[in-house]
C-alpha cells in the first residue's frame, strides 16, 4: 500500500517578504506534522519530530518527505495563508 498525505491544517509559522521565504507547518491526517519552506529556490520540507515517520516509522531524521513534497505543497493554499496574517512592518 503506498504512502497518501493529506492535509487537515495548515499555518503560515515564518515569514520574510524581502527575501520571499515562508515556512507553513501543515498537520497531516495521519498525525505527522511537516515544516514547508517556500523559497525562491523551489519549496522544501522537513518532518517534525513529533510522531515517528509514517512511510519508514523511524522516531529519527528521515528524508522519507522529500518524495511528497510536491504532494503535500499543492494541498496548501500560500496565498491564503499570507493574506490571512498580514506582514508586520
Amino acid at each position: 500500500m503506498s504512502y497518501r498525505p493529506l492535509v487537515t491544517n495548515s499555518r503560515l509559522a515564518e515569514r520574510n517578504d524581502a527575501t520571499q521565504l515562508f515556512q507553513v507547518v501543515v498537520k497531516l491526517k495521519d498525525g505527522g506534522e511537516c515544516r514547508l519552506f517556500y523559497g525562491p529556490e523551489g519549496t522544501k520540507i522537513n518532518r517534525l519530530q513529533t510522531t515517528p515517520c509514517s512511510v519508514c516509522r523511524r522516531d529519527y531524521y528521515c528524508n522519507c518527505m522529500d518524495k511528497f513534497v510536491d504532494v503535500i505543497s499543492s494541498q496548501v493554499d500560500l496565498e491564503e495563508l499570507k493574506a490571512a496574517q498580514p506582514a508586520a512592518k
